[in-house]
């Protein structure tokens, strides 16, 4: 080898050595940045959460922390539950305090907060049995979806509809009527075969499409403030093996790419695609991922750790412009590669929000959502940039949804096919934070509106009560049930503070 490079001449070596020189340099830089940057959030991931002090409640949002009476947790067991409850309310009502209802709190803007009143713990009230014949699983409202996952999974069933993640509880996707990626389905409500329901004098009814219907289509959806749901028959589906397709287009090739891969296949299931939220990028490309049923026995159900370094470039990506480059390079560059193509059903929807939360004392993450007709979605993409561009707001991921037309629900917000805009946003826990926030809700609010679409109502109670009642005409018969059955006023939440007296749309804020 030293031969061969004394024969290379001198000019020849140190024309080597300078290339290698400038390739090794290269390499450390490209290294380098990168790793620098992963090392800075890994020293900024620290949990600086504040414990929520005795006398107070909050939620996921980290920014309603107001006074109460009390937390009442309820019994796990059903008998002493449901007569407890009633005591309780009967106490409440005498006591003149007003009642709201709580979960896993992942809404965001006081739904399960009554101001000075008592907030009812759902979550101890979690049995849950499969009618395997029928496909029913009766489920009490506090078990969460991390516990009915591998509860269906061993008997080879999975949930039909319900959120991209694991952490909430059955009673809380029924009071919001959430959505998940399930491909060509309407909200949870359309899995619903029925539930029971404590309302305000304590009178435990049953509702379904066929049995107090009125009842059934005002309480999912209705945010806790018709009653108390205590169980629920949901249907469920067999858990299925998956295999993964994913499409990296620029967002012009995004519909049609959807349209001749997704939409013309029996066997999609689960699909969604993701914007690239580079701001120098802004939604330009699209990662659309789609899950195909293929024959074959699911893979076993594990269980869902943190992935320290996917929570590091998500994390990491909420920082700075380079950050939100890099994740954007790894996810797609890097795990197509990584991440496997073959999972269950059960799989998918097992993932907590641990992976993703935002742990700092300084700022929060707020999640909106906006649904917009099929046809208007690329429009109201085109000003959602701008309006984001223009306030400067840190976006850290935009999830985009299909839909169906819901008929189950009278606060419905799928009157209509629609595709659904999931944007995560980083907020300063300041005053000047909440003000940004307040005015790209508004903006984003108005352009749904424009496009005749809705945005959705668990999150901040940003949108001024005009645009509420533009966006929900329904609202103003929806507070009106709410008083015939609830004539005390019993059951409460900032939600209802806010909009239920602003029926001409002009409440002062």
């Amino acid at each position: 080898m030293a031969g061969v490079w004394h024969r290379l001449g001198r000019t020849r070596r140190r024309r080597v050595v300078t290339i290698t020189i400038v390739a090794l340099v290269l390499i450390v830089i490209l290294i380098f940045r990168p790793f620098r940057h992963l090392v800075r959030a890994y020293l900024a991931d620290v949990d600086e959460r504040e414990p929520i002090p005795a006398g107070y409640a909050d939620d996921a949002s980290r920014l309603n922390l107001t006074k109460i009476a009390e937390v009442w947790p309820v019994p796990s067991d059903s008998a002493q539950a449901e007569s407890q409850l009633q005591e309780l309310l009967a106490r409440a009502r005498r006591d003149k305090l007003k009642v709201s209802i709580a979960g896993a709190r992942h809404s965001m803007g006081g739904h399960t907060i009554a101001p000075d009143g008592i907030v009812i713990d759902m979550l101890p009230f979690r049995s849950m049995e499969l009618d395997g014949e029928r496909n029913i699983l009766y489920v009490q409202a506090g078990a969460r979806w991390s516990e009915i996952i591998p509860y269906l999974n061993r008997h080879g069933r999975s949930p039909s509809v319900m959120q991209s993640n694991n952490s909430f509880s059955v009673g809380g996707s029924i009071s919001v009527n959430c959505h998940g990626w399930q491909f060509d389905r309407p909200p949870i409500a359309s899995t619903v075969e029925s539930f029971r329901i404590m309302l305000a004098d304590g009178r435990i009814l049953r509702a379904s499409r066929d049995e107090n219907s009125e009842l059934f289509s005002l309480a999912i959806g209705g945010y806790g403030l018709f009653g108390i749901v205590l169980d629920v028959d949901l249907r469920v589906v067999p858990n299925e093996r998956y295999r993964l397709k994913q499409y990296i287009v620029p967002a012009t090739e995004a519909l049609e790419t959807f349209h001749s891969s997704i939409t013309n296949s029996s066997d999609a299931r689960m699909v969604y695609a993701r914007l690239n939220v580079t701001p120098e990028r802004l939604f330009d490309d699209v990662i659309l991922t789609a899950f195909h049923s293929e024959p074959g026995d699911p893979p076993p159900l594990e269980a869902q750790d943190v992935d320290p370094m996917r929570r590091l470039v998500f994390r990491g990506s909420a920082a700075d412009d380079y950050g939100k480059a890099l994740r954007w390079d790894a996810e797609t560059k890097l795990s197509p590669l990584l991440a496997g193509h073959v999972f269950s059903r059960n799989q998918l929807l097992n993932a907590g929000t641990n992976q993703f939360e935002n742990r700092t004392r300084s700022s929060t993450d707020i999640l909106h959502e906006y649904f917009v007709p099929r046809e208007r979605a690329a429009t109201f993409v085109l000003a959602m940039r701008e309006i984001i561009l223009q306030h400067h707001a840190n976006l850290l991921n935009v999830t985009v949804r299909e839909i169906n037309e819901d008929r189950d629900t009278f606060l419905c917000y799928a009157d209509q096919p629609v595709i659904s805009f999931v944007m995560l946003f980083v907020q300063d826990r300041t005053t000047a934070g909440e003000d940004q926030m307040i005015s790209v809700t508004r903006a984003l609010t108005d352009a749904a509106l424009r496009y005749g679409g809705r945005y959705y109502l668990p999150y901040r109670l940003h949108a001024t009560p005009e645009q509420f009642h533009r966006a929900y005409p329904q609202a103003t018969k929806f507070f009106e049930k709410k008083r015939e059955y609830d004539r005390d006023g019993l059951f409460e939440n900032e939600f209802f503070r806010k909009y239920a007296g602003s029926a001409d749309g002009n409440r002062a804020e």
